[in-house]
């Protein structure tokens, strides 16, 4: 079943100034369409007591809600997907939890990963990093612009399709050159979320994609 995919994923982060439901009820008002919900400080009680208000924000402006890896919780609150970030993980045994009809993205640093979360049923895949971020520490290769090209043209000599979704240190003067490749789009989480004005920042990158 082929779902819809935006070029923008926004997501959310765990910030001492601002609540996930106020990021979101930021993103959703300056036109988000599509929520990633991203918190690793809190207790699934509390994450659920935070997504019940966030989903209500998105189905009112037509969002679509993602969650990180916390796949258990999609039965317990109005969530589209998850987001899968262990590379590692038997993408088969989550499909098989949740149904073919939630969206369901992986992480992926090289190839052998995409090509393996394709055969087990991934919707999309957040891959990279693109650059160095603070957002999700991380030992791996930088891709750069040249290694969203290579991995389209790798999946296309394989016959392979899927969404890839350029994520790692996104900033707004990347989105051009990383549509150019030929991927479905760009995660954006610190670029948004730590400037000064996250609303007017929502915009210029979507503005920029769309």
């Amino acid at each position: 079943m082929k779902k819809f995919i935006s070029k923008l994923h926004y997501l959310t982060q765990d910030l001492e100034n601002r609540s996930h439901l106020e990021q979101v009820e930021i993103a959703c008002q300056a036109g988000c369409k599509w929520i990633q919900y991203r918190c690793l400080t809190k207790s699934d009680q509390e994450m659920l007591d935070e997504l019940h208000p966030i989903a209500s924000v998105c189905d009112d402006w037509g969002a679509t809600l993602i969650v990180t890896n916390h796949y258990h919780l999609l039965s317990l609150a109005d969530i589209q997907g998850v987001h899968v970030e262990d590379m590692n993980v038997d993408l088969k045994v989550i499909r098989h939890e949740i149904g073919e009809d939630k969206t369901l993205g992986a992480s992926a640093t090289n190839f052998e990963q995409i090509k393996n979360h394709i055969q087990n049923t991934a919707d999309y895949i957040g891959c990279g990093p693109f650059t160095h971020t603070n957002t999700k520490p991380n030992d791996h290769a930088h891709w750069g612009v040249n290694g969203y090209q290579e991995m389209v043209e790798k999946l296309k000599q394989e016959n392979l399709e899927i969404p890839l979704i350029a994520a790692g240190g996104v900033n707004l003067k990347d989105v051009e050159a990383l549509l150019q490749t030929g991927i479905q789009g760009v995660a954006v989480s610190a670029a948004i979320n730590k400037s000064e004005n996250p609303a007017q920042a929502y915009k210029e990158f979507h503005q920029l994609i769309f």
